[in-house]
């Protein structure tokens, strides 16, 4: 994924009604009206989040006579999570050598302990 996608994702990710509308749909594909109702907003400005989310590739829209579908796309996701995966790593690797380091302060106070 370029960065400057992984951005535009982000960006969709940063809002609270559009992470709620991908945790709803992450139960299954729902209609914009069924999308609204938890909201205290207007359809259109649902649509209005509904296109950032589908402009960053996180859902897919579809049209069956006059409803509208949407659909999470689980591959932006998995992007983002790719993405940080590296920072994990890092952050685990940080972490067991600060453990490791802890355990042995422990060993040499229970060392100093015993001579007292």
């Amino acid at each position: 994924m370029s960065s400057d996608q992984l951005s535009v994702t982000f960006a969709a990710l940063a809002d609270p009604t559009r992470r709620a509308i991908l945790a709803h749909l992450a139960k299954g594909e729902a209609s914009v009206t069924e999308l609204a109702k938890p909201f205290k907003m207007s359809l259109p400005a649902i649509s209005k989040h509904l296109k950032v989310l589908e402009r960053a590739g996180l859902i897919v829209r579809s049209r069956e006579a006059q409803w509208r579908f949407c659909q999470i796309k689980a591959e932006a996701l998995k992007d983002v999570a790719d993405w940080l995966e590296q920072y994990r790593q890092f952050w685990e690797e940080n972490l067991d050598r600060l453990d490791d380091y802890l355990q042995e302060l422990q060993e040499q106070e229970k060392k100093h302990d015993r001579k007292q």
